[in-house]
C-alpha cells in the first residue's frame, strides 16, 4: 500500500491492511484506542471504509463499543476473507 494510504496510529504503529489493524487493536492501549475512536470521530472506521474499501468491516467497527470488540471484528473479517481465498 502506498505510504499516503497507511494508517498512522498516534502510538507510532503503522498499519497497511486489515490483518495489521487487527493485530494493532489487540495490542494497543485503551488510551490509544480512545484517541482514534470516540464520540467525536472513528479513524479506524473511516480508514477501513475509505482506504481499504470494506464496508462490512467498517459497519462492524462502528458498532464496536470497546477495543476488544473492534479487535474481534477485525480478526473475524480477516478470517472470513482468508477462507474465501483458500
Amino acid at each position: 500500500m502506498p505510504e499516503e494510504y497507511v494508517f498512522w496510529c498516534c502510538d507510532g504503529h503503522v498499519m497497511k491492511n486489515m490483518q495489521e489493524l487487527g493485530d494493532a487493536l489487540n495490542s494497543m492501549t485503551e488510551e490509544t484506542f480512545a484517541y482514534h475512536a470516540n464520540t467525536e470521530k472513528n479513524d479506524f472506521v473511516k480508514w477501513v471504509r475509505d482506504i481499504i474499501g470494506d464496508e462490512k468491516l467498517a459497519k462492524n467497527l462502528e458498532k464496536a463499543e470497546s477495543r476488544a470488540q473492534a479487535a474481534k471484528q477485525a480478526a473475524g473479517r480477516v478470517a472470513t476473507l482468508t477462507k474465501r481465498l483458500a
